[in-house]
């Protein structure tokens, strides 16, 4: 049934306005006036349900409008005007309630073309232009003043303030300091900035969503065939009960009355507003669901694909490990090798700059700069002759020596990546660079498992020790390891003869499988664009977890809208079985038929309040940020600890001494002071969002497991002070060292996580 706002509710005014007038005219003594008005009122009507019903009927749809039709038919055939008013009435503003209640769901979908950037701001020739946004090209130097929306892809000149509501769902503004990429669709909620574009205005992240959201609009949803399996019995359960009391009474009145009371019929309202308002619930987390049918497929999803890399993982490198030669601290080692890699675009480079810049070391600016492509780059920092690159380039066919042996053997059997470093001719650093799983993997996985996902997959193209590594920590069922596009579809399609299938992916190897299995996910907000077009579902925000939820609201919408359809359906059935009995008048029938409408649509719009937050039940994406950057700024403490550790056999013991002292010095101003205000301040906050007696408990005993490594390592630094470093003392500094270590880098792991969780 075509559902269009406007001649619905034209419709049903001039149906009331009908109603109305012949109501007086009757009650003046004009019967004949009357009947006519009542007439012209339920024709208006009756001609909308002709053409919709010859249009179904066309399609070879099985329409419920068919209902509707036999009975105004049949009250102006029986003479019975008023009543035949009084349905027209009640199928027209039942209409017009359901098209408001779709439109009231689809309005977080729609919001986002409303915000669509038409123009930018183009600096030419020193002064500031409006030009067409397709005029936008990469390395344009744009202005964004205040209020405005980003208009292309692009990285900031100077600081600024951003509020990305529109893509992430996060209603408070973020602070970004300069060269910090920002994403098209983004407004300016503080001052004016300036940044340089670098994407077109049709490769952007905004443009690319939008033209997701424009052809979920657009398509055809098949949003109500679980309404017509049921429409299947009940349309000709309707007609068979209206002639069987025509046939036992042989009263036509008594038909009427039963086909009058199953028109509208719950089923033709309640499936398609629980399904768009599902969709718009969605569209509110950064879930983009394109049609119906991919929302009722997620609610019966049973085996579960993912793509490991960008999926599963980050997608991006970061730096997890630096071993250094004695003579250099951790922190001076990153330090250069960041300095140089400023100049390289490459990703890995791009990931050492980040490290060091989240690590808060002060880079400087390096000279006589070369890049020897697949080798690295050489130039001066500070003076120093700094080469960055491979381990071939830098130590060449040398074996590795003790200090860097374990992360270049760590390199090559988890296949990662190493930055090596040398300065004035001698190798002294090696990074460890790997891609780290998502924050919110874990939990996604977790949630999908009570929510009733049977079997988790990896397919992935990486070798077999690296996929069975990370899936072995995730609890993945099965792992598909060095998979090609053509494997993937073929397992696929193997799992889809056991249930519903659900495949994630980001890349564009992973379009195919997307689009073979029951529901393809993409992760639209860093994916490639063609696995965002061939998918059915699109992460718009860049976390797993949303995928539950949006599994979560598919499972709770199917639910709700089955309450609807046979609660409505027995209702019907209820009302039709006492007018078969002549207990229920046409018109009266009609009258309780239209509450019952009214009952499964306000049933089906619970799916609008469906996970919504409460006030003050999860964090502010600024509060997880900050967490973060304490725990970025104690970074270089902790890799401290692991270093000292590393290099105590061989160092003298005036040298440990005075970094034990250093190391000491942090641990007690530093660390311990963040330590103690999250148990005193931050765990009692999280625990009221949590709930439950103690939900921090594990969490403060780890606080006190640091507490007491920590004044061990102050006590063998007083001892190592008085004693020297005898082989005992230094051994068991070690252990305490390494276990301090461990035991912060778990933590800090498990705090981001349950920010990251309440942050959802």
């Amino acid at each position: 049934m075509p559902r269009k706002n406007c001649p619905s509710l034209y419709q049903a005014a001039a149906s009331a306005a009908a109603l109305a007038v012949g109501g007086a005219l009757q009650l003046l003594g004009m019967p004949h006036a009357a009947a006519w008005c009542w007439i012209a009122g339920a024709g208006l009507v009756l001609a909308a349900v002709v053409l919709d019903t010859a249009a179904a009927l066309w399609r070879r749809q099985f329409g419920l409008d068919l209902i509707a039709l036999v009975s105004i038919v049949g009250a102006l055939v029986l003479g019975e005007h008023l009543t035949a008013a009084v349905i027209a009435l009640m199928f027209a503003s039942g209409r017009a309630l359901e098209a408001y209640a779709e439109q009231r769901a689809e309005q977080d979908m729609s919001a986002l073309l409303g915000k669509a950037p038409r123009s930018a701001n183009r600096y030419e020739k020193g002064a500031i232009v409006q030009v067409a946004l397709d005029a936008v090209r990469p390395g344009d130097r744009l202005a964004v003043r205040p209020g405005e929306t980003v208009p292309v892809d692009g990285t900031l000149v100077c600081a600024a303030m951003v509020d990305e509501s529109s893509l992430t769902g996060e209603s408070v503004p973020v602070a970004c300091g300069a060269g910090a990429p920002v994403r098209s669709g983004t407004v300016n909620a503080g001052n004016a900035f300036d940044m340089l574009a670098t994407s077109s205005a049709s490769d952007s992240t905004f443009s690319g969503i939008v033209r997701l959201v424009r052809e979920a609009r657009a398509s055809k949803a098949p949003a109500a065939r679980l309404a017509d399996r049921y429409a299947l019995l009940f349309v000709p359960l309707a007609l068979g009960m209206a002639g069987l009391a025509w046939l036992l009474s042989g009263d036509p009145h008594r038909a009427l009355a039963v086909v009058v009371a199953a028109t509208p019929c719950p089923l033709i309202l309640a499936v398609p507003v629980a399904i768009v308002s599902a969709m718009s619930r969605c569209a509110r987390r950064g879930v983009l669901v394109k049609h119906g049918g991919a929302l009722e497929k997620m609610a019966q999803v049973q085996t579960l694909f993912f793509d490991k890399t960008g999926t599963l993982t980050s997608g991006q490198a970061r730096l997890t490990a630096i071993a250094t030669a004695p003579s250099i601290q951790p922190a001076e080692a990153l330090r250069l090798a960041a300095s140089l890699e400023q100049l390289s675009t490459h990703a890995i480079a791009q990931a050492v700059v980040a490290a060091a810049l989240e690590r808060g070391l002060a880079l400087s600016l390096p000279q006589q700069v070369e890049e020897q492509p697949g080798a690295g780059l050489s130039g001066k920092v500070d003076g120093k002759a700094v080469r960055v690159g491979s381990y071939e380039a830098i130590a060449g066919r040398a074996p590795p020596p003790a200090w860097a042996a374990d992360i270049v053997a760590r390199v090559g059997d988890e296949g990662a990546a190493g930055v090596y470093t040398a300065a004035d001719r001698s190798f002294y650093a090696a990074l460890h660079m790997a891609d780290e799983i998502r924050k919110d993997t874990p939990r996604a996985l977790r949630l999908l498992r009570t929510l009733g996902v049977e079997r988790i997959v990896m397919l992935t193209g990486d070798r077999r020790d690296v996929a069975s590594a990370i899936a072995g920590s995730l609890g993945i069922d099965t792992v598909l390891p060095e998979q090609t596009p053509a494997a993937k579809l073929a397992a696929i399609a193997a799992a889809r003869t056991d249930g519903v299938t659900m495949m994630v992916g980001d890349g564009i190897n992973d379009a195919p499988a997307l689009a073979t299995a029951d529901v393809g996910v993409a992760m639209g907000a860093r994916g490639a664009a063609a696995a965002a077009e061939s998918a059915q579902v699109v992460l718009l925000v860049d976390r797993l977890d949303h995928l539950a939820f949006a599994v979560r609201i598919a499972r709770r919408t199917r639910a709700i809208a089955l309450q609807s359809v046979i609660g409505g359906m027995a209702l019907s059935i209820l009302a039709m079985s006492v007018a078969a009995c002549g207990y229920l008048p046409p018109v009266a029938g009609a009258v309780l038929q239209e509450l019952i409408d009214v009952a499964v649509i306000l049933n089906a719009l619970r799916v609008l309040r469906l996970e919504r937050a409460r006030a003050g039940s999860t964090i502010r994406a600024d509060e997880v940020a900050k967490l973060k950057g304490e725990h970025a700024h104690l970074l270089p403490v902790i890799e401290q600890l692991a270093s000292l550790a590393d290099r105590a056999e061989t160092l003298p013991a005036a040298a440990i001494q005075a970094e034990l002292a250093s190391l000491n010095a942090a641990l007690r101003s530093r660390l311990l002071p963040h330590e103690a205000h999250d148990d005193a301040v931050l765990y009692p906050q999280l625990a009221q969002l949590i709930g439950g007696e103690d939900p921090m408990a594990s969490m403060s005993s780890t606080h006190r497991e640091i507490y007491r490594l920590s004044r061990s390592v102050d006590r063998l630094a007083a001892t190592i002070s008085k004693g020297g470093a005898t082989g005992a003392s230094v051994r068991e500094l070690r252990r305490t060292l390494y276990a301090l270590d461990a035991i912060l880098r778990l933590h800090f792991a498990q705090e981001e996580e349950i920010y990251h969780g309440l942050s959802f």
